[in-house]
């Protein structure tokens, strides 16, 4: 089944210097990557100051966890194109047409066209937080909300999606097995018909570093760091494999085209790296996070797709723009952040005004955690980002809480993983 018709190609302030010094330290990606912008913080600067901060490195697109008018209010006319969300609180109410036309009427209609939002986001990882009302509740909040925009005229310039976490997967290794959790396939193939309906992408977080966190003595971190020297060989499409990333989104396209979706557009709406950790967190440094984001905003720069797609452009969303320190969970959770609240880099990412540096495998890292700046001028947002609960990966620290047949699946990644890439 065709689906796609395109192709993917608070009140402090940020001085003139730092934004300068931010400038200098990344190169402009044109519209290569976007930036997840989450406000579990009471430190953040306006968001106003954050405007120039954005631009400065290049983002073009940025996704919020809920709509945030001063966000949204702060960069009209600025270009920058965002996604919105409804969080999972609200799918229960947007459902109801009158509510999700309410909504859309108060959170997006009145900041078009000055403010770029092209897509609304329902609920995140909902298939993996073992709710089955709030499961149920998914398509049709969709629904509702893509109804709302049909009969505002809306719907040509913003889409409706939800971000998936990769225990959504059953079969995950190699990438041409990938399939789909058989307790999920009903659920998800009616969520891509939707999306084929509405040519929206199907989005998902993808988290390399949970599944070297959960065995970080078998999962190569130069795999899951994009430095491997060697490729691990899918047997039975015979693609070579020489990251993690890559992987995981090869096996998310088998999944869909298993149950009969052969080109679906795929979004990955959050992948990122700690820069600290807890004492078990292993592999939560600044220099491991330099080094994932880095390489991965360099990957996405060259504008190639996956060995299993090599010709569609990678439609990246990079986690986070600010650490937050009110996230709650492991230290990990409020350190995934590319920039301190005061707008100083955490980690140096190895950028210069012209590019990314022929090699950025060394050199300094920075400081982790989270940066001191003034209170927010107002209160906390209602919808959170991510939580804990939440991270999954193809090799999640939190596997337990799959099926038996998922985290059996989960264990043989890692094995077949470490095998492929010894015999290399």
């Amino acid at each position: 089944m065709n689906c796609c018709s395109h192709l993917l190609r608070h009140s402090s302030t940020l001085s003139p210097l730092l934004l300068f010094s931010a400038a200098s330290l990344f190169f402009t990606a044109a519209s290569a990557f976007g930036i997840n912008y989450g406000q579990i913080a009471n430190n953040l600067p306006h968001p106003e100051s954050v405007v120039p901060l954005v631009k400065s490195i290049g983002v073009t697109r940025v996704k919020l966890y809920d709509a945030d008018p001063r966000v949204l209010k702060a960069f009209a006319n600025s270009g920058v194109e965002f996604i919105v969300g409804v969080g999972n609180e609200y799918l229960s109410k947007v459902r109801d047409p009158k509510q999700a036309q309410a909504w859309v009427k108060t959170n997006v209609q009145p900041y078009l066209p000055a403010t770029k939002i092209t897509c609304i986001t329902l609920g995140n990882e909902v298939l993996t937080l073992n709710d089955s009302a709030l499961s149920a509740d998914l398509l049709p909040a969709m629904e509702g909300i893509h109804s709302a925009l049909v009969s505002l005229n809306l719907d040509k310039q913003v889409t409706v999606t939800t971000s998936h976490n990769l225990a959504i997967l059953e079969v995950s290794y190699p990438p041409s097995a990938g399939a789909f959790r058989s307790d999920l396939k009903q659920k998800l193939a009616c969520i891509l018909d939707f999306h084929c309906k509405v040519g929206s992408p199907f989005s998902i977080n993808a988290y390399p570093y949970f599944a070297y966190k959960a065995n970080p003595k078998q999962v190569p971190l130069d795999f899951v760091l994009f430095e491997s020297r060697s490729a691990s060989v899918d047997q039975v499409s015979a693609l070579h494999y020489d990251n993690m990333f890559h992987a995981q989104i090869d096996a998310t396209y088998s999944a869909i085209e298993r149950l009969g979706y052969k080109n679906v557009c795929l979004q990955v709406s959050e992948t990122g790296w700690p820069s600290k950790g807890d004492a078990d967190e292993a592999g939560a440094t600044p220099e491991n996070a330099r080094k994932y984001n880095g390489n991965l905003i360099k990957l996405i720069s060259q504008k190639k797709g996956t060995p299993m797609r090599p010709n569609l452009d990678l439609d990246v969303h990079v986690f986070a723009l600010f650490n937050e320190n009110q996230k709650p969970g492991p230290t990990s959770e409020r350190n995934f952040g590319l920039f301190k609240p005061d707008g100083t880099p955490v980690y140096n990412l190895g950028f210069n005004a012209k590019g990314l540096l022929s090699t950025n495998t060394t050199g300094s890292g920075g400081g982790g955690g989270s940066g001191s700046g003034a209170t927010s001028s107002g209160p906390p947002p209602a919808v959170t980002g991510t939580s804990s609960d939440a991270y999954l990966s193809i090799t999640a620290d939190d596997a337990e809480r799959l099926p038996l047949q998922g985290a059996l699946s989960i264990l043989s990644v890692m094995i077949s993983a470490i095998i492929l890439v010894s015999q290399l």
